[in-house]
């Protein structure tokens, strides 16, 4: 493609990501900013870094190296983040030392809101807390009609979704470094090409 499309092109005007970056650029994250020592430079603004967190949990993504991956990956979150890509040490402190007692309810006034305009309903969460982590679909949001009666059901999930959350990163923290892959090379690639090849072989194919 001579000219590439942008990455606005791609996003539709209609979609959930507009809502939260429309919301999160018109609150006050002054309490955030004030965190942030002078004399020094941030590599991300937290106004960014929050819309991220709060897109993410939306994608029912808690872990900060699915985020990471998002961010490299996800056309929605390239455009709400302007293609930067903080890696997953940031995101976690971020979340951990700045966004302590403010996330919780900035996402969950989010998540409301598209509720009431019917963009959003969550499904019917049954939280049994030997299988939380065990089944984090049990959170899964579905896009689609919502009614005003969910409002009070959504609240009550929010707070076991927020408790699983909060789990994902505990657990997060404490887990080693995963090592960089290393480019494969081409002997060790030609090599599974002729096993598969070798297997296929004289294969019939319906």
């Amino acid at each position: 493609m001579l000219l590439p499309p942008s990455l606005e092109e791609m996003v539709p005007s209609n979609h959930p990501v507009r809502v939260v970056d429309r919301v999160i650029d018109q609150i006050d994250i002054h309490p955030l900013i004030s965190t942030y020592k002078g004399g020094g430079s941030s590599g991300y603004h937290p106004r960014m870094l929050l819309k991220v967190m709060v897109y993410a949990y939306l994608r029912n993504i808690y872990s900060s190296r699915q985020m990471e991956d998002s961010l490299k990956e996800n056309i929605y979150f390239m455009w709400l983040s302007g293609m930067n890509k903080p890696d997953h040490n940031t995101i976690n402190r971020f979340r951990g030392k700045r966004l302590e007692g403010h996330l919780k309810d900035i996402f969950s006034a989010v998540v409301l809101l598209l509720s009431e305009e019917g963009h959003l309903s969550i499904k019917e969460v049954f939280v049994d807390g030997t299988k939380i982590e065990a089944n984090a679909n049990r959170y899964t949001f579905v896009w689609g009609k919502a009614i005003a009666s969910q409002k009070q059901k959504i609240k009550n999930q929010l707070e076991s979704l927020w408790s699983y959350a909060q789990n994902v990163y505990n657990t997060e923290l404490q887990e080693p470094e995963a090592p960089d892959f290393t480019e494969i090379s081409a002997e060790k690639v030609e090599e599974t090409i002729r096993q598969i090849n070798q297997k296929l072989k004289d294969k019939e194919i319906d």
